[in-house]
């Protein structure tokens, strides 16, 4: 049986140095582990990489997909994966879409009510890495903000 646990979250980007400066103008924090090649980050229970999405797929033993060159910018497409970052409350993720924003995020949806309940908006990183910002009432955060599940 596999643990129920993810460990390691590894974004492929056109641009390691530029992925790096973004999510450091979020306030997140480098590790000394990263390398020019590969930036690690240390989150609450589980670590995000950045690595060059050619060298990424040369990792999975996968060809590299056209259009992951290195000189090539523009985000890719839907992925059909999102990451999100819950929150205490609606006002709390109001502040949050508003300052990864100003940090350079691209505004995909703002913030509004959603259909489940709860309180949700949608921005994309420089390489296209859709995250989204949510306040979920059924899925209440821990002391240490962790999300947790009824039942």
């Amino acid at each position: 049986m596999l643990d129920r646990r993810i460990s390691l979250i590894t974004l492929g980007v056109a641009d390691v140095a530029r992925a790096t400066a973004f999510y450091e103008g979020l306030g997140w924090t480098r590790s000394p582990a990263s390398t020019p090649e590969i930036t690690f980050i240390g989150l609450k229970g589980v670590v995000l990489a950045l690595f060059a999405r050619a060298a990424l797929a040369e990792d999975a033993g996968l060809a590299e997909a056209a259009g992951d060159a290195e000189e090539d910018r523009a985000p890719p497409a839907f992925t059909g994966v999102t990451l999100a970052h819950n929150l205490a409350s609606a006002a709390e993720v109001d502040a949050a879409y508003a300052f990864a924003v100003a940090q350079g995020a691209r505004a995909v949806k703002p913030p509004q009510r959603a259909v489940w309940g709860g309180y949700s908006g949608y921005f994309a990183d420089p390489d296209g890495h859709l995250w989204e910002l949510a306040w979920n009432p059924m899925a209440p955060l821990d002391a240490d903000g962790h999300m947790t599940l009824p039942g």
